[in-house]
């Protein structure tokens, strides 16, 4: 079902978190609560005290001990769906405060008005020094001239701050369990057709504690051959298969 853009969405937040016990607290404080029915945190393991500084927070906590970025969000993606109705969209947020959690409700907009079915804040020009580096810059630039030669899709970041229509997210059937997450969702997106913009966002420094991957040299190549080998494997797939077909826009 699209929305009509006078209707007020329901909208829900995974947040995933790993030993995010420093920035949590200030996290929640931040979420503008006034647009979203429910908060998740997904605690990916924890060894500190995230998950009960989130239930302090008022974030619904779901546990997902298998480690993996997209382990994460997919657990909090089956909490929601286990409530039973489920919200027009769903937003995804990190734990470090990084990207700036005001900013949901522009990120939100576009889907509302039924502009758009996924809306990815990009981190490039308003980055504030230091909060990039310069292997995240060289993996963003290459993966998005790869998601644009491959499917014609325009965007610069694989921002992790973004929103989806809930019933275009069953439609790409996510599997990737680690940091293939964000480019397999809008590798697919783009390929089925879906309508993907983004928002230019403010990206600051992580809050407090330390990254788990940009400021680890094995982290940063880790990830960044993960988001190659899923855009080859995304590739060769749709070139294999033909892309599911989805309603145009305007059309339930």
């Amino acid at each position: 079902m699209r929305l009509q853009p006078c209707d007020q969405p329901v909208v829900d937040l995974v947040i995933p978190a790993l030993n995010e016990e420093a920035n949590v607290l200030a996290l929640l404080a931040a979420v503008p609560r006034r647009c979203l029915r429910h908060v998740v945190l997904a605690d990916n393991g924890s060894t500190d005290h995230t998950a009960e500084r989130a239930r302090a927070g008022g974030a619904v906590v779901v546990h997902e001990p298998r480690r993996g970025y997209g382990s994460a969000c997919l657990a909090g993606l089956r909490w929601i769906a286990d409530q039973g109705q489920p919200p027009h969209i769903v937003a995804f947020l990190d734990a470090d405060l990084a990207d700036d959690p005001t900013l949901l409700p522009s990120l939100l907009e576009p889907i509302a008005t039924d502009r758009a079915d996924l809306v990815i804040a990009s981190r490039l020009k308003h980055a504030e020094p230091g909060a990039l580096t310069t292997p995240q810059r060289l993996c963003n630039t290459l993966s998005c001239a790869a998601i644009r030669l491959a499917t014609g899709c325009r965007v610069t970041d694989l921002g992790p701050m973004r929103a989806i229509r809930w019933a275009s997210l069953q439609q790409l059937h996510m599997q990737d369990t680690t940091w293939g997450w964000t480019v397999e969702m809008q590798f697919k997106a783009a390929a089925y057709g879906l309508r993907v913009t983004q928002i230019d966002a403010p990206y600051r420094r992580r809050h407090a504690g330390k990254s788990k991957i940009s400021r680890s040299l094995t982290g940063s190549v880790r990830a960044g051959c993960k988001i190659t080998t899923t855009l080859a494997r995304l590739w060769w797939q749709t070139r294999r298969a033909p892309c599911p077909t989805h309603p145009q826009p305007g059309q339930p």
